[in-house]
């Protein structure tokens, strides 16, 4: 397995390989991201992918549960003995003719991929998982990230459940919900908050982590990318091994269309799947870098040749500037993508797009999804909105069938979702209103009645 399991380079030009034991995540000639890759010729990927569906029944394996390594043939990098799992990717993929009805698709055609039912509440375990395994494969003690909140819950998530490592996270200033941030305290992590927002959070703690000799496990670990791939896995597990249409995902550090491309271009080569999905990318209008170079720039991957000079000049602009993110979807609220080459990779392959979404928008969606019975936060929102936006423009058609991915729960941002039903206007105006959101066209209000029996009565009469 040692020399079937590798990095390389993704820089075509360069294309250098690197042992799977690495613990840094740049390519040492180049300095470009790095992949997992496989010698499938020495490997044994599944014929099919209905070859998985023998591991359904098989709750007692460890293995089998779990919604990443069940399918571990499309993942090996790492001996089954040394997997460390915590029962992750129990998710569901459920069809929402409400939300279809909102986006203006037909009745049985989108799906919600949802991903709120994963132990700490958000995809990050798909790919937190495949991390902590390959940190324990390097023998690792101490682990790190920069998160907006959910990379740093489900980081602490796994280092109090496996005992493995001692989490560190890095957090901006007020840049963090209370529901994310009360998981990583509550699990133990040692959470240091500094003066600046995500994208000096993440360039920081790259800069401790190579001098401390820390495992990082942002998404600029490929490693990270594998686990997350598996999403995609269930979403055609879910539909019974077809190919729907689009997959729509917000956009923020683009590590999920980055594995999401990578998992539909390794099928389509193994030949377990015969077309691939189109993919579109939504990001939140405050923090839209990747809608600004590749919609309104036209920087394209290019078969690897993209325009860095491009994006060092966008990022001269919002210093120059002094541009920082901003959008209620904490959970996208970045300016400085580190995996956008594999994004743009992955929207060339698969024939993508990229829209932003107005926080107005962000949480009307939101609210729809929550009125069909599954609770997101803000961020997922964004799939939502993109979706409905992109049968506004006719690019996504009625009949086409689409999965937008919801990435988190919704009690992991509370305050957002209070405040858009809430009928304190002085609540409303601090929290959305002053962030640009006009209106709640959804809100489910409290009703206030006094405390009277023949009142309380009437109005269930009147309201229910």
């Amino acid at each position: 397995m040692t020399d079937a399991v590798f990095l390389r380079c993704i820089n075509p030009l360069c294309g250098a390989t690197v042992d799977r034991g690495t613990t840094h995540f740049r390519c040492p000639k180049c300095n470009s991201l790095l992949d997992v890759a496989y010698d499938w010729d020495r490997l044994q990927p599944p014929r099919s992918l209905k070859a998985f569906e023998a591991k359904w029944s098989d709750r007692t394996n460890p293995l089998s549960f779990s919604g990443v390594w069940r399918f571990y043939e499309l993942l090996p990098f790492a001996p089954t003995n040394q997997i460390l799992t915590i029962g992750e990717g129990q998710t569901l993929c459920q069809r929402s003719d409400s939300v279809a009805q909102y986006v203006g698709v037909k009745p049985g055609n989108l799906f919600l991929q949802y991903e709120g039912m994963n132990p700490s509440g958000s995809f990050k375990d798909n790919g937190m998982t495949a991390a902590f395994t390959h940190a324990q494969l390097v023998g690792a003690r101490r682990a790190a990230c920069a998160s907006t909140g959910n990379t740093s819950a489900s980081l602490a998530i796994y280092c109090a459940a496996t005992t493995l490592m001692r989490a560190i996270i890095f957090i901006g200033s007020g840049k963090i919900s209370y529901g994310k941030l009360a998981q990583a305290l509550d699990h133990g992590a040692l959470t240091l908050q500094i003066a600046g927002d995500f994208d000096d959070a993440l360039a920081r703690v790259q800069q401790v982590a190579g001098q401390l000799g820390i495992y990082l496990v942002n998404s600029i670990n490929p490693f990270r990318l594998e686990g997350q791939k598996t999403i995609m896995y269930r979403v055609l597990e879910a539909l019974r091994w077809e190919v729907p249409d689009w997959i729509v995902v917000p956009g923020g550090n683009l590590g999920n269309v980055s594995a999401f491309g990578k998992a539909f271009i390794e099928l389509k080569e193994l030949g377990l799947i015969d077309r691939v999905p189109r993919l579109a990318v939504i990001n939140a209008a405050g923090a839209d870098t990747f809608y600004q170079l590749y919609e309104r720039q036209g920087l394209r991957w290019n078969g690897g040749h993209f325009d860095s000079q491009k994006i060092d000049n966008y990022y001269r602009g919002l210093d120059a500037g002094n541009l920082r993110a901003s959008t209620l979807a904490s959970a996208i609220e970045i300016n400085r993508p580190v995996n956008l080459p594999k994004a743009l990779r992955a929207l060339e392959r698969c024939g993508g797009l990229v829209r932003e979404a107005s926080d107005q928008d962000i949480l009307d969606a939101k609210a729809k999804v929550a009125a069909g019975g599954l609770g997101c936060e803000p961020a997922s929102g964004a799939s939502v909105a993109g979706a409905k936006k992109l049968l506004q423009e006719g690019i996504i058609q009625p009949d086409e069938r689409v999965v937008c991915i919801l990435s988190a729960h919704q009690l992991k941002d509370p305050t957002a979702t209070v405040a858009y039903h809430s009928s304190d206007a002085k609540l409303f105006e601090e929290v959305l209103g002053s962030r640009g959101v006009k209106r709640a066209a959804f809100a489910n209000r409290a009703v206030q009645v006094p405390n009277d029996l023949d009142e309380i009565v009437k109005a269930i009469q009147l309201y229910a």
